[in-house]
């Protein structure tokens, strides 16, 4: 989109595969992934794209977290969502959601 009209915005959903519930069950690739997807959205918040990113605070089988993003379109944003290393390695999954940020602190 351009001139005064801002990008839509999209929301993804993730949450832990069942399997990663147990602390013991992680392995070093898990790691490494969840690594991997920290990287990503930093790089996403550097170029501009990302609004928010962070996840709840309770144990493993209750916990997600939220990406809040701009994307050109639907197909861009499941894209962006998709090349996320953690879903991309199995670690986690997601669901993506059109999105309006209606008002934000700051």
């Amino acid at each position: 989109m351009s001139g005064n009209h801002p990008r839509p915005q999209f929301i993804y959903v993730l949450r832990l595969v069942p399997r990663l519930h147990d602390d013991s069950a992680w392995t070093d690739l898990d790691q490494v992934a969840v690594s991997r997807h920290f990287a990503h959205l930093s790089a996403a918040k550097d170029a501009g794209r990302l609004i928010l990113a962070g996840r709840s605070s309770e144990p493993y089988d209750r916990t997600f977290g939220l990406v809040i993003f701009e994307a050109d379109g639907e197909d861009a944003a499941r894209a962006f969502m998709e090349a996320d290393p953690a879903i991309a390695a199995g670690v986690m999954t997601a669901t993506l959601h059109p999105y309006s940020v209606a008002l934000l602190r700051g």
